[in-house]
């Protein structure tokens, strides 16, 4: 059904000629019974119902057509038959198709054609003292004709509201594929600084216990196995979190399930890799501790991890570094110190030595994400400090 009424409405002229064939027939008809001008109403038995199949393909010329013939059939004295509702019919198809000068143009034809039947073919109309005769039945004549005329005016609206309201429909399916895209690109390039992290993180890591290593190899092969083995499983952790983060970047799809999303619960795990790279880091966690929004647990992790990979990094050989996590009723406080030879801001925002990374800047849209402040600057009495307040409740 659905498919049919898609066809009809692609091919109207089929419609158009079904209605044409019982117009056509009832004015032959009566054409027949007519007892003078037989020629002329046959004619217009025949006219009338051929306009009407096009009606619709041109409804301006039809209708010029329409008004043409009927002032014709006035002055020619061609009687109206059956066939004479089709002028309802183009009084309709003006106001409901054509421009705005033919539906004005339809809305007079239909009110002076009462007045003018009755005018042309009622001998009574010209007796004197008649006029309120001919009021009353020109006024019942020009009715039908406004009735047609303020139908197709209605179909004309209706049609316009539908047509906006695709119009919107398509516009919003744009902009919904527009921030789609948008989505996906933020996504992507929130990927991309995990893909960072991971990197820097592990790979610090692992030259960090290289260099161990290889200082140790002679006088103390079983802490160089040890490194060795830190290496291993360290590069192995990295290669698996690369390939999940590579694996989304490579397709369209960015299931949250394949990201890492590691937390402040993974935070001693964090300290504890760190410790074994040589840095000796005190971690500290007061307040209740309390389930976080995820984007405020990935970043408390992330914040922490940047830090103290910058810290192994620019902090010196004796550095040593304080984490501490304090859970209050509507924020969450993230303090992370060193008392090494400084790191710079302009090394933090580097990210690391090679100045390809991300580093303050990274932190600063974590924090800004979930709407939370960052201090970043020398400590007093020496090293750095970074301190990150991100509030919960505004975060969820």
């Amino acid at each position: 059904m659905h498919r049919l009424n898609a066809w009809l409405r692609r091919h109207p002229m089929v419609v158009d000629s079904v209605w044409a064939l019982p117009v056509l027939f009832l004015g032959l008809v009566s054409s027949v019974e007519q007892e003078r001008g037989l020629a002329g109403t046959v004619l217009m038995a025949v006219l009338l119902p051929l306009l009407m199949v096009f009606r619709r393909r041109r409804p301006n010329l039809t209708t010029v057509a329409v008004v043409g013939l009927g002032l014709v059939q006035v002055a020619l004295n061609i009687p109206p038959g059956a066939s004479s509702i089709a002028y309802l019919v183009f009084a309709y198809t003006g106001a409901a198709f054509g421009t705005e000068w033919t539906s004005r143009l339809a809305l007079a034809g239909g009110v002076a054609a009462g007045p003018l039947t009755l005018w042309r073919f009622d001998e009574n109309a010209h007796e004197p003292y008649n006029w309120l005769r001919v009021i009353f039945f020109s006024g019942l004549m020009t009715t039908p004709f406004i009735l047609s005329w303020a139908w197709g005016r209605l179909t004309r609206v209706r049609r316009a509201y539908l047509i906006e309201l695709e119009d919107r429909a398509a516009r919003l399916e744009r902009e919904r594929d527009a921030q789609a895209k948008v989505a996906v690109a933020a996504e992507r390039a929130r990927i991309a600084r995990e893909l960072h992290d991971v990197v820097a993180h592990n790979v610090s890591v692992m030259i960090v216990q290289a260099d161990g290593a290889a200082y140790v190899l002679d006088n103390s092969p079983q802490q160089a196995k040890e490194a060795l083995g830190t290496i291993a499983s360290t590069g192995r952790q990295a290669l698996v979190e690369m390939r999940r983060l590579l694996g989304v970047l490579r397709t369209s799809d960015t299931a949250e399930e394949y990201v890492p999303q590691p937390g402040v619960e993974e935070l001693p795990e964090l300290l504890e890799q760190v410790r074994t790279a040589g840095l000796p880091v005190e971690y500290t966690s007061t307040g209740d501790p309390a389930e976080l929004p995820r984007g405020v647990e990935l970043t408390v992790y992330r914040i922490v991890q940047e830090a103290l990979t910058n810290v192994r990094k620019h902090g010196g050989p004796d550095a040593r570094a304080r984490v501490a996590v304090d859970f209050r009723d509507r924020d969450l406080e993230v303090l992370i110190e060193d008392d090494g030879r400084g790191t710079t801001e302009e090394q933090m925002a580097a990210g690391g030595a090679d100045g390809q990374g991300h580093g303050l800047i990274g932190m600063r849209e974590r924090v800004g994400m979930v709407s939370g402040s960052l201090d970043i600057g020398p400590r007093p009495g020496g090293g750095f400090r970074i301190r990150a307040v991100l509030p919960l409740r505004t975060a969820k």
